[in-house]
């Protein structure tokens, strides 16, 4: 075995060499590149280089509200746990996950609805909660959306990655039109690790 294998540095680093000769004549603009990469990065699938889907403002917005210090709600503790620790630190951004809360939990039994939705009402009263990523739950992704139209939340960047073959594609598709920035996958691919692949490509970036 090569020296270089045992580096991490060098492997992430020839990683990402692979990924830019295999990607050819598939051009990005620097930021939205960069996002790219990481999710094939992490998922070793180049389909994402055309599933990817960029709101014109979601970069931008997203790198803001980091600088900022806003808080960030994840959909499942999986994303939390693929983030960068020390780079959220850095700008003193803290990520929640509200799906496993005692109350949550008490209200979805009450109502007889998912705890995905329950938690995403309780993140959507968090005003230092500015993005939302999604990886897992569809119905957080519609609970999120009308929300926005009701005119109770109004999130900087929605990261809309849910995966799955029941809704999935359809609650990416619903929030293109809300004005707020996004960044989804079109179909049924995501999930919680391309959610997360996108939150370190953002901190990376700063």
């Amino acid at each position: 075995m090569n020296d270089y294998v045992k580096d991490p540095k060098e492997i992430e680093r020839r990683s990402f060499e692979i990924i830019t000769e295999e990607l050819g004549e598939k051009k990005f603009e620097e930021a939205m590149g960069k996002i790219v990469k990481r999710v094939i990065h992490t998922t070793a699938d180049f389909e994402y280089a055309d599933l990817l889907e960029f709101h014109p403002e979601a970069i931008e917005a997203g790198k803001k509200a980091i600088k900022d210090g806003y808080c960030i709600y994840s959909d499942t503790q999986m994303i939390i746990g693929g983030v960068n620790k020390k780079s959220l630190s850095r700008f003193g951004v803290r990520m929640f996950n509200f799906v496993h809360d005692e109350d949550v939990a008490e209200k979805a039994i009450e109502t007889g609805i998912t705890r995905s939705m329950i938690a995403l009402e309780k993140a959507a009263s968090d005003a230092s909660i500015r993005i939302f990523a999604i990886g897992n739950a569809p119905t957080a992704l519609f609970t999120l959306k009308r929300l926005i139209e009701e005119g109770k939340a109004k999130p900087d960047l929605i990261i809309g990655v849910p995966v799955g073959f029941v809704g999935a594609a359809e609650s990416k598709e619903s929030i293109r039109d809300l004005g707020i920035p996004y960044i989804i996958t079109r179909g049924r691919k995501g999930g919680s690790t391309v959610a997360a692949a996108i939150i370190n490509a953002f901190l990376y970036m700063l």
